[in-house]
């Protein structure tokens, strides 16, 4: 085995380099982690839809009642 450290031979720049690439992979981990889990979710509730009888897609929409109907503009 060697005495030396792995560290000693690198110049600052560099372990700070390395330093800063491993946090940006550490924090692409866990955003991918994120996006896994939001997935996951969506994922699960397009199965619980698939499993819901056909009628109850076919519903009327629950916003008609905010729909206003404007007179259309005259043109002078």
């Amino acid at each position: 085995m060697s005495d030396e450290y792995l560290y000693e031979g690198q110049s600052r720049v560099v372990r700070l380099r390395v330093w800063a690439l491993g946090q940006m992979v550490w924090g692409a981990f866990m955003a991918g982690i994120g996006v896994a889990i939001v997935g996951a979710i969506l994922l699960a509730i397009w199965g619980v839809s698939m499993l819901l009888p056909e009628q109850s897609k076919q519903a009327p929409s629950p916003y008609g009642a905010l729909e206003i109907s404007q007179p259309a503009a005259r043109i002078v």
